[in-house]
């Protein structure tokens, strides 16, 4: 099974308040842009301007982006509860 059909099965409670807050100035004099590789849902994503938006609602809460921004651009949180991904054998 690959892994896009194993992540398709996953359920998402979304919650109306956001749990990642990614500060989009710093991004922009980030060079390296980390977070768009270490994402593995690839909730990152480059914009025309040079700056990067993060989409919670697909987001694993694997915390990749938190520790591999060097930049402090990046603020982390767990869900409030009930909230979030469910994840499901497979």
């Amino acid at each position: 099974m690959k892994i896009e059909e194993k992540l398709a099965r996953n359920k998402f409670d979304i919650d109306r308040e956001v749990h990642i807050q990614v500060d989009e100035e710093k991004c922009k004099a980030c060079e390296s842009k980390v977070c768009l590789y270490a994402c593995p849902a690839e909730c990152y994503v480059l914009r025309a301007e040079g700056h990067v938006t993060f989409s919670y609602e697909g987001c694993l809460e694997c915390g990749s982006c938190r520790f591999s921004c060097d930049k402090g651009t990046i603020a982390w949180v767990n869900p409030r509860g009930g909230f979030g991904v469910c994840y499901q054998y497979g």
